[in-house]
């Protein structure tokens, strides 16, 4: 198959190599639903050593840059409560946790969650973490640009290999909410 984007030397449904997947992912590709097939998610093989953003488009093609997101996770807090939230931009902008996300949130303070945080109620690596496969209950905060993408390069779980990803298939993921201008301009 070839990959709908990018130059990658091999591309495979994501239903059909589940086992290259975290858990958590596998686990969401397998129970899929909405108006996008599962079969339009497509796992590329790629090296961890080029994982980060910068050096992957490098890699792998400049044009990616444009077509390329990034999911972190923020923590926002009130009082004694705190809520975990995936936060999906272009990887050509940064998230707004002080504004969007934290407003988003009815939070206090918002920030970036810990690494050890992150992986490990994600279930996935670091450098690899996607919106899909998140534990239930998650915001999944998604910037308007990422949604009008017809496919957007995204973590698969682990720093080996991505997902390509039809861009309006985010807005139907769990807990999904589109939001204009949560990412802004680096």
């Amino acid at each position: 198959m070839h990959a709908p984007i990018g130059d990658f030397d091999s591309a495979t449904p994501a239903p059909d190599c589940l086992d290259e997947l975290t858990r958590p992912v596998a686990d969401a590709v397998r129970h899929w639903r909405g108006s996008v097939p599962a079969e339009q998610i497509v796992y590329v093989d790629t090296d961890p050593q080029w994982a980060d953003t910068a050096v992957f488009v490098e890699h792998y093609g400049r044009d990616l840059l444009e077509q390329s997101a990034n999911c972190v996770v923020v923590t926002g807090k009130r009082g004694g409560e705190t809520t975990l939230a995936a936060c999906v931009v272009l990887s050509t902008t940064r998230v707004d946790v002080n504004g969007v996300v934290r407003r988003h949130l009815g939070a206090r303070k918002a920030s970036f969650a810990p690494m050890d945080t992150a992986t490990g109620l994600s279930g996935m690596e670091y450098g690899g973490i996607t919106p899909i496969g998140l534990p239930e209950g998650w915001p999944v905060l998604v910037d308007s640009a990422v949604v009008d993408l017809p496919y957007v390069l995204v973590g698969s779980g682990r720093r080996r290999g991505k997902l390509l990803v039809p861009g309006k298939a985010f807005a139907e993921l769990p807990g999904a909410v589109v939001l204009e201008g949560l990412g802004v301009a680096v």
